[in-house]
C-alpha cells in the first residue's frame, strides 16, 4: 500500500551522509552479511533448485524505477479467444535458493525486509541472488513462481492457477517510458494492455469501495551542483501496474481462504473519528466533499500535482496506519479476512526478493492450487510471521520517517532565519498554535509552533525557519 518514498536522483552531500550514517547505527541497521550467508547464497546462485515446467517461450517483461536491479515480478498481458484477458505474472521464486532453516533463511528472518535509505539499501537477501541469479532480469532464465489469472471483459477474476515455472524476461521497461509508449500508441499489445487492465480494475476497485492512493514521491534532485526536494506526481502507468500486483494479491486471499491455511494482510475499517478529523482537514483546504461522496470516491478524484490536494492525499495515508499480518491454519479462519483500503482480502505474495512474509505466501498458494498441504517449514513459521513482520515493517517506517526528516534539514541547515511561503496542512486538535506546513518551495513538510494564535489550517501562511540540524534536529518553523 502506499506510502511516502523518498529517492536520489543525485549524489548525496555531507552532512547528509554521515546523518544516514549515525541512523544506520541507532536503528539496529544489519551491515554486511555473515560470511556463511555469503558463502550460502554464492552457492545457491550456481546451482538453484529448477522446476520442470518451461515457459521461456512467454515474452515476459519487467516495469521499475530505471536503477532498480532487484526485480520481483514480470508480466505478460494478452487477450482470450472468446473475450476478456490473461495476465501472467511471473514472481521470483526465492524458495529456489533459499532453504529452509539455513543460514540464508536465518538471515532473512533477521532482516525481514529490504531497507532504502536516500543513499542506498540494506537488502533482505545478498546482492548475488537479490540482484542476480533470483532478480528476473532481462535475458536471464529464472525460477519463478507463475500466475495464470484469466479475467472476463470487464477485467473480474474467472480463474486463478500458479505454478512453478522457468521463465525469461525480454524487457526492463520503467514506468516514464511505458507511459510515454501507451500515450503515443507505439507500445506492443503486451505493453497497451496494461493501460486496458489497469483501468478495468481501477472502475472494480471504485466498484466495491477500494482505494488507491497517488501520494506524491519525495525525491532528492541533483540542481546547481548540490541537491533539493522536490515532489514527482506518480504517472497513470505507476497505477495501472500496482492494479496487476493487487490483483495478484487479491487471488492469492482467496486461494488461501478457500484452503484453510495462509497469510493475510488485513486492515480494520477506519473508525468515525479519524474519517471526521479528515473531513475537517478537507475543509480547511478548500477541498469539496459533499457528504453524499463517499471518502473512497473522493479520493480518486483528487490532483496530487495540486500542493492542496497532494497535501490532503499524504493526510489520507493516516487510515492505512493498523495494518497488519493474520495467520490462520487448519480450516480455522480469522474474524478479520479484508484489508479496508483493498476493500477485499488481500496478501502480500509479489515481492519476495525485498519482503519475507512473500516466499511464505507463495508457498501457501503453490500448495493450494495443487490441493495439497503445505510444506512442514512454511506451517511451523506461520505463527511467529506476523510478529517479525510487525517488527520489521516498524524499523522501515522508522528509516522512512527519520530519512525524510534528515534530508529536509540537510537541505536547509544554512537557512535559519529565512522566509518562505507555505500552506498549514494540519492543525493539533488541542494545541491549534502547532501544526504542519508545507512549503511552496522546496518540497519540505514540517512542524510548526511558536506563534501566539492559531494557526489558520488550509491557508497561505509566511513562515521562519527556526530549526535544522541533520541527525540533531528536525525542521522546525515558526510564524512570521
Amino acid at each position: 500500500m502506499p506510502r511516502r518514498h523518498l529517492r536520489v536522483t543525485g549524489a548525496a552531500q555531507e552532512p547528509l551522509g554521515a546523518a544516514l550514517c549515525d541512523l544506520r547505527t541507532q536503528l539496529d541497521v544489519p551491515e554486511e552479511f555473515p560470511a556463511a550467508v555469503l558463502a550460502e547464497a554464492e552457492a545457491a546462485a550456481g546451482a538453484p533448485k529448477l522446476p520442470e515446467r518451461d515457459e521461456t517461450a512467454i515474452p515476459f517483461f519487467t516495469v521499475d524505477p530505471p536503477t532498480s536491479t532487484d526485480l520481483d515480478q514480470a508480466m505478460h498481458l494478452s487477450r482470450r479467444e472468446g473475450g476478456g484477458y490473461r495476465v501472467r505474472y511471473a514472481i521470483a521464486d526465492v524458495a529456489a535458493f533459499v532453504a529452509p532453516g539455513g543460514a540464508l533463511d536465518a538471515e532473512a528472518h533477521r532482516r525481514v525486509t529490504t531497507l532504502y535509505f536516500p543513499d542506498e539499501k540494506t537488502p533482505l537477501h545478498p546482492p548475488v541472488l537479490s540482484e542476480g541469479a533470483a532478480s528476473l532480469l532481462p535475458g536471464q532464465t529464472c525460477p519463478a513462481v507463475l500466475w495464470t489469472i484469466d479475467l472476463d471483459a470487464d477485467g473480474r477474476t474467472v480463474a486463478t492457477d500458479v505454478v512453478r515455472a522457468l521463465v525469461r524476461s525480454r524487457a526492463k521497461l520503467d514506468y516514464a517510458g511505458v507511459q510515454q509508449a501507451i500515450d503515443e500508441g507505439s507500445a506492443e499489445e503486451p505493453v497497451a494492455l496494461l493501460r486496458d487492465i489497469g483501468r478495468l480494475r481501477e472502475k472494480l476497485e471504485a466498484d466495491r469501495g477500494g482505494i488507491s492512493l497517488d501520494v506524491p514521491e519525495q525525491e532528492i534532485v541533483s540542481a546547481d551542483g548540490g541537491y533539493q526536494l522536490a515532489f514527482r506526481a506518480p504517472l497513470p502507468a505507476d497505477s495501472w501496474n500496482a492494479q496487476i500486483s493487487l490483483l495478484t494479491g487479491m487471488a492469492a486471499a482467496d486461494l488461501m481462504l478457500a484452503s484453510g491455511n495462509g497469510i493475510l494482510r488485513t486492515l480494520p475499517a477506519a473508525p468515525d473519528g479519524a474519517v471526521g478529523r479528515l473531513r475537517r482537514t478537507a475543509k480547511a483546504l478548500h477541498i469539496d466533499w459533499p457528504h453524499h461522496v463517499p471518502y473512497s470516491d473522493l479520493v480518486r478524484s483528487l490532483d496530487p500535482t495540486d500542493p492542496h490536494q497532494a497535501a490532503f492525499l499524504q493526510e489520507c495515508t493516516t487510515l492505512l496506519r493498523g495494518a497488519g499480518y493474520t495467520e490462520f491454519t487448519g480450516g480455522v479462519l480469522p474474524e478479520l479476512t479484508a484489508h479496508a483500503a483493498v476493500a477485499a482480502p488481500y496478501t502480500h505474495c509479489t515481492a519476495p526478493l525485498r519482503r519475507l512474509v512473500d516466499r511464505y505466501a507463495s508457498e501457501l498458494c503453490l500448495a493450494a492450487c495443487a490441493g495439497q498441504d503445505p510444506p512442514d517449514w512454511v506451517l511451523s513459521a506461520l505463527p511467529e510471521l506476523p510478529k517479525e513482520m510487525a517488527e520489521g515493517t516498524r524499523r522501515a517506517n522508522s528509516v522512512e520517517r527519520e530519512s525524510v526528516d534528515i534530508v529536509e534539514a540537510a537541505l536547509l541547515k544554512d537557512r535559519i532565519g529565512e522566509m518562505f511561503d507555505a500552506v498549514v496542512v494540519d492543525v493539533k486538535d488541542r494545541e491549534p498554535a502547532v501544526g504542519t506546513v508545507q512549503l511552496t518551495a522546496p518540497a519540505v513538510v514540517a512542524r510548526i509552533e511558536g506563534g501566539s494564535s492559531a494557526l489558520p489550517l488550509g491557508e497561505q501562511l509566511r513562515v521562519r525557519l527556526t530549526q535544522a540540524d541533520p541527525g540533531r534536529a528536525k525542521v522546525l518553523f515558526a510564524p512570521a
